[in-house]
């Protein structure tokens, strides 16, 4: 073969080498689809999680495929505002939605960055099946919106949640997506069967209560079995959806969120800054990225959702978002440093539970601050006291109560009455138990967890810190207990402009 067609026969071979080059590098640097997973009122009772009641074989092996975070947590243990949170990457007080959307708590302003506006930004197609449940709706411009209903009743299917979905896939074929899709097990009420679902439900003799229940009786086993039967339907849910990604060809280029929205419905749980409350499921799941089966145990925040997502769509990341970029957690390489610690924080979100609380904790500690001390706490009267116009079924009645042990009833005295401070030791009492505030032995741990509780406070200009606010809103909710405010179309709270003007200010 001759010099000339040699060449002639290697400048094809090398131009479709480069163009083949250019292809594969235009293919890897797609943004990723995002998946949100969203569901209600859980906390990490999941098989993947050690737990022994749970049956989750869809969501377990979607922690086999990706990373499960040990020890993730919501700012606010209860739905609108722990939404609000991880929608704009910015706590409660933040954000301004600082209690449930069904009573006119609501952002501070309408034009607040979110997961969807930044994504839209990016070239995104954004979609949401389930509730929102934040204030205004319209802050949140979805393309696609389907089962806008929270569906507590379980009149649609879990089938329904996965149908919708293969329609969003159907149509966003050719650029990246959002889709935020939001379950409503394992809500109260705790539903034992929904269309057939779960085929064998567990029943009151198969379960006990969670370890930081610190009730168990006959009647609340049947409440604890059935919110194992609502896991159970969500897990089903979860794998008809994983199932229709799977079909649309998208599974490969998809980073998978799944968290609860905060922890379960029982007395210590929902709406109080204990673990209970405020500890979640998080997976994450991104084919070629994730190490599968790997378990983090850092500190970790549903605040910490926006900032991975948008790294992954190659947007640079807002300084004002509260959370931090997951991806350097994915595998198990070495991370020098990752966050101190984790802020918790609640209103009691509606006035016929108003009660302020925050929290901090570490590694090991945590502190919870009550800034009106001695007074009663609402929340913790929704689940001990069935004289509260809002008593849970899954609370504690007086039978309940006549069963429980001394420390158990030391503990429930000290929630409807809290002191200034708590202080427990994670490590030895899990379950917060002993509170340790007054211990001499402890004086400067308790010292150093108010002290970097403040300074988070100041660094994100929560209003709570002044005083005057504090007793402003409290006063304002505590005089609205009639709730007749929700029959009033153009209600609004006071705090939504006189907080956002503090803010403004500091």
């Amino acid at each position: 073969m001759t010099q000339h067609s040699l060449k002639s026969t290697c400048l094809p071979l090398l131009l479709f080498f480069l163009l083949g080059m250019l292809t594969h590098s235009a293919f890897a640097a797609k943004p990723p689809n995002i998946l949100l997973i969203v569901s209600e009122d859980n906390g990490p009772e999941l098989g993947c999680y050690g737990d022994p009641y749970a049956k989750t074989p869809h969501l377990d092996q979607l922690a086999k495929q990706g990373v499960r975070f040990e020890n993730a947590f919501v700012p606010y243990s209860v739905c609108s505002p722990s939404r609000a949170c991880f929608l704009t990457g910015k706590y409660p007080h933040q954000n301004g939605q600082i209690g449930l959307a069904t009573h006119k708590f609501a952002l501070y302003q309408k034009e607040t960055p979110n997961f969807v506006t930044l994504l839209k930004e990016q070239g995104y197609q954004t979609g949401l099946i389930g509730k929102l449940h934040v204030n205004p709706e319209d802050a949140f411009p979805f393309d696609f919106r389907a089962i806008r209903s929270a569906n507590f009743n379980r009149r649609e299917p879990v089938t329904a949640y996965a149908s919708q979905a293969a329609k969003f896939f159907a149509r966003t074929k050719d650029q990246p997506w959002f889709l935020s899709v939001n379950f409503p097990d394992a809500h109260l009420p705790f539903i034992q069967q929904a269309n057939g679902r779960p085929a064998h439900p567990l029943t009151a003799d198969d379960v006990k209560p969670m370890p930081w229940v610190g009730v168990d009786t006959p009647r609340l086993r049947k409440q604890v079995a059935n919110y194992y039967n609502c896991m159970a339907r969500l897990d089903t849910g979860v794998g008809l959806l994983l199932k229709e990604l799977d079909k649309a060809g998208a599974t490969e280029n998809t980073l998978i969120f799944y968290i609860g929205d905060h922890g379960a419905q029982f007395p210590r749980g929902k709406g109080s800054v204990y673990e209970g409350g405020l500890r979640v499921p998080l997976i994450v799941s991104w084919p070629g990225k994730t190490q599968p089966g790997m378990v983090r145990k850092e500190l970790t925040s549903t605040l910490d959702l926006l900032p991975t997502a948008l790294a992954a769509a190659g947007r640079e990341i807002p300084e004002e978002l509260a959370g931090r970029d997951l991806t350097p957690l994915l595998t198990d390489a070495p991370v020098k440093y990752w966050r101190d610690y984790i802020f918790g924080f609640t209103t009691g979100s509606f006035p016929r539970n108003c009660y302020i609380q925050h929290s901090l904790r570490d590694e090991r500690y945590k502190l919870i601050s009550n800034p009106r001390p001695g007074t009663e706490n609402l929340i913790a009267d929704s689940y001990l006291d069935e004289s509260h116009p809002h008593f849970v079924i899954s609370g504690a009645t007086a039978a309940d109560q006549k069963t429980i042990s001394p420390q158990t009833k030391q503990v429930f005295a000290r929630w409807s009455q809290p002191p200034r401070y708590e202080l427990y030791d994670l490590q030895q009492d899990p379950c917060e138990w002993n509170n340790l505030a007054e211990d001499p032995d402890y004086t400067m741990v308790k010292t150093r967890l108010i002290n970097a509780l403040t300074k988070l406070q100041q660094q994100t200009r929560d209003p709570f810190l002044d005083p005057e606010n504090l007793e402003a809103f409290v006063k304002e909710q505590l005089d609205h207990r009639d709730m007749k405010y929700r029959k009033q179309k153009d209600f609004r709270w006071s705090y939504i402009d006189s907080f956002a003007n503090w803010r403004a200010e500091q």
